[in-house]
């Protein structure tokens, strides 16, 4: 159900393929994202007509799409005055007012314009959002704000629209929250019981799935 709280889509932005040089190789990466004013496409392989330059830490079908909070965006601006703005800038496919991690469930369904998407993890920055910032340090600042979005898997392929919202449909049971994710990633106060409930995440990978089991067992 919609309420006052409802997160609301502000900018769907895609990328086109763009030349990177990083430690001497030229990559191609898709985190240069601009508005796309009439819409994206979601469908479970990712969104239409968008670059990803690496699927091997992205776009899997449990990184169909990337869900950033709008709400940031003058944190960063302060900090980054100097840069040239637009809804994007982190890389995300949607732009949203309103997203707070700390009550995004891994698992929980929503309704988002035509399209119907599931939370999965939240966004781990590489050193392509130091590229894009101009700044390599962003990395260490985009960890310690603690607010990185969401990735999702598209259940129901669908346009989404500036406009439109982000609406609960249903609510996962796991215990732990986009948020306490990320600080178990990245803080040194790894609580036993947000350790054990991340392992129940189901979108977790091998790798993370090791590393969460690793921690809890220190």
């Amino acid at each position: 159900m919609e309420s006052a709280n409802t997160p609301r889509v502000v900018s769907t932005n895609i990328a086109q393929p763009t030349e990177i040089q990083w430690r001497g190789k030229t990559e191609i990466t898709g985190i240069y994202k601009r508005p796309k004013a009439l819409g994206v496409y979601l469908t479970p392989e990712g969104v239409r007509g968008d670059t990803i330059g690496d699927r091997r830490v992205h776009g899997d079908i449990f990184k169909a799409a990337y869900l950033f909070n709008t709400d940031n965006y003058p944190y960063w601006q302060d900090l980054y005055p100097d840069l040239e703005w637009d809804y994007g800038q982190f890389g995300e496919n949607l732009s949203l007012a309103g997203l707070d991690e700390q009550k995004l469930i891994p698992g929980s369904e929503y309704q988002l314009g035509e399209a119907r998407v599931r939370v999965t993890i939240p966004r781990e920055p590489c050193y392509k959002l130091g590229i894009r910032f101009s700044d390599p340090e962003v990395i260490e600042r985009f960890v310690a704000h603690g607010k990185p979005g969401t990735y999702v898997q598209v259940l129901e392929s669908g346009w989404v629209r500036p406009g439109d919202t982000l609406t609960l449909l249903k609510k996962s049971e796991l215990g732990i929250s986009i948020a306490a994710y990320y600080a178990l990633l990245f803080s040194r106060d790894k609580p036993v019981d947000q350790l054990k409930a991340a392992l129940e995440v189901p979108f977790l990978g091998d790798r993370k799935r090791k590393l969460f089991e690793g921690m809890l067992a220190e």
